[in-house]
């Protein structure tokens, strides 16, 4: 691991005044003679450098052809193959603004996020092409529709869309970037919605290659002949830090997955690329542990670090994870208003069941309801600092003026620092109940049900008892093989008391075969308080 000597400032991107995220991600390696390296591959197709830029390029004058202009939106709605930079870049080069929009959304959602954002222009992967079809009424403000990815059968039943590889074929591969500021803003990302409707964050050219220095190279080391996979996607800001922003910063390579990251495909990505670093969820992490074929390296012989963000990683599947595979988990913990990653562990300073401390380049604190920050050993709310922020919520300004408070930005996650300066989560601040008085975190239960043999997933929430007194209720998934009866229910109560605290065991069990997250993995506790709710009334 290599720490930087000094701290990454984004003041320092802010003097050239003139910038274009484009130029250091992409131009930079070209000229430093990268042209002929893989940038990304997918399962058909592979991309350079050199044909990163040219395509890029092409992709810019299209728009602007098609009568867009510098500060209109263009959301991408696409799977995560070679085509994503090429359309989020090439937006980025013309001074549009692109928006990476969820690929697993009901349709009443993508009418949600295209008129919120006022999108312009709309990229989308064939399969999901007709589901912004069927909204196109409803969007006045939508322009153009530009179909990635269509067969010849599937032209002809679109209708009247433009067509990706057509409109980059029309157009010159001579690099440039529009005349767009450090401070200016390059692209949108919508928060995971793990609490309510998201919100469109906005992000300036400067801040990814802070994220990049930051994170990628100064806590994992990232250097140009790593080969990244990120099983995390691209439409989400864990997913795309993994892939595209580290990597492309030292002229790395990246490996893209276009489905589900299940087991086995992840698996036979990790054989087929044999990539060094590994980035996932937690829920993707215990699903490949219960995998058979889950071995040394998870299948890469050059694996040297695997990454964890999106939820706290549980302890015992960290633990788990280093005893079968061979190398740590890395678990960390970012935002989608701070871009990427703020506290992390380190290679060699790996604390299981913490997220670590704060990555070189920003400050955390754990501040009280009234923002006085709090010692060691008190649960408060996590505020932090540093130069990838957002500049805000778009059309939220009450939401930006309590999360955004001058150079520090709230994250809404209740949190607890020790003595030693490691932090640890204690879950969102919506999520917190008290029992018996005293504060309870539901993922340190979930953490102590997780640790249990069969036991795959778990949540837990408080609610209300016959007596109006909030108690634990926990939501489990079994592993295979594994039934639940009233033997099951008290060895899980005993093991939760013995592992978590006497007054924390679940009083209440529910078995699911699957439980409500977000597309980044994260679960959705408030749907779960929502069932109970509309079930007692």
């Amino acid at each position: 691991m290599t720490e930087m000597p000094e701290p990454f400032l984004l003041e320092e991107m802010a003097q050239r005044r003139t910038y274009n995220a484009a130029s250091d991600f992409i131009d930079g390696n070209v000229a430093r003679g990268l042209g002929p390296k893989v940038a990304f591959a997918d399962p058909d197709r592979s991309l350079t450098y050199a044909e990163l830029q040219a395509k890029t390029a092409q992709f810019a004058r299209a728009l602007l052809a098609l009568g867009l202009r510098q500060e209109n939106r263009v959301a991408l709605v696409l799977y995560d193959t070679v085509d994503f930079p090429v359309a989020f870049f090439g937006a980025v080069r013309a001074g549009i603004v692109a928006v990476p929009v969820n690929t697993l959304l009901p349709a009443e959602q993508y009418a949600y996020l295209l008129a919120d954002s006022r999108a312009a222009a709309v990229v989308v992967t064939a399969p999901l092409a007709k589901a912004i079809l069927a909204i196109r009424h409803r969007l006045p403000l939508l322009r153009e529709l530009i179909v990635v990815g269509a067969g010849v059968a599937e032209r002809a039943a679109l209708g009247d869309v433009r067509h990706f590889d057509e409109l980059l074929s029309g157009c010159s591969a001579h690099p440039f970037t529009a005349a767009t500021l450090a401070d200016e803003v390059a692209f949108w990302l919508y928060s995971s919605g793990s609490t309510g409707d998201p919100k469109g964050v906005k992000h300036v050219h400067a801040s990814p290659v802070a994220a990049a220095k930051l994170m990628g190279q100064g806590v994992l080391g990232m250097a140009e002949d790593d080969v990244v996979f990120s099983a995390a996607k691209l439409f989400f800001a864990y997913g795309l830090g993994n892939a595209m922003w580290f990597p492309l910063s030292v002229g790395a390579s990246a490996v893209l997955l276009p489905g589900r990251p299940m087991a086995q495909s992840v698996i036979e990505v990790m054989r087929r690329h044999r990539p060094t670093v590994f980035y996932a969820v937690p829920s993707l992490y215990a699903s490949l542990l219960a995998d058979p074929d889950l071995g040394r390296g998870a299948g890469s012989d050059r694996l040297r670090v695997a990454v964890s963000a999106g939820e706290a990683l549980p302890a015992e599947l960290g633990r788990r994870w280093r005893e079968k595979v061979g190398v740590d988990v890395l678990d960390g913990i970012g935002s989608t208003e701070m871009l990427q990653t703020f506290l992390s562990n380190r290679v060699n300073d790996v604390r299981y069941g913490s997220a670590g401390k704060p990555v070189p380049g920003y400050d955390a604190k754990i501040v009280d309801e009234g923002g006085r920050e709090l010692p060691a050993g008190e649960i408060g709310e996590l505020m932090v600092r540093g130069p990838s922020a957002g500049e805000g919520y778009w059309n939220q300004r009450a939401k930006s003026r309590r999360t955004f408070a001058g150079e520090w930005t709230l994250t809404g996650d209740k949190f607890l620092r020790d003595a030693e300066g490691y932090y640890y989560y204690c879950g969102r601040t919506d999520d917190m109940f008290k029992v018996s008085g005293m504060w309870v975190s539901p993922f340190e239960i979930e953490a102590a049900l997780l640790s249990h043999d069969a036991i795959l997933e778990a949540a837990v929430i408080g609610i209300k008892d016959a007596d109006g007194i909030v108690k634990p209720k926990a939501f489990l998934v079994l592993k295979t093989g594994f039934a639940p009866d009233e033997r099951f229910f008290d060895a899980v109560k005993a093991h939760v008391k013995e592992r978590a605290g006497a007054w924390k065991f679940p009083r209440w069990i529910e078995f699911r075969t699957d439980l409500p997250r977000t597309a980044t993995g994260k679960i959705q506790r408030f749907k779960l308080r929502d069932e109970e709710a509309a079930r007692t009334g």
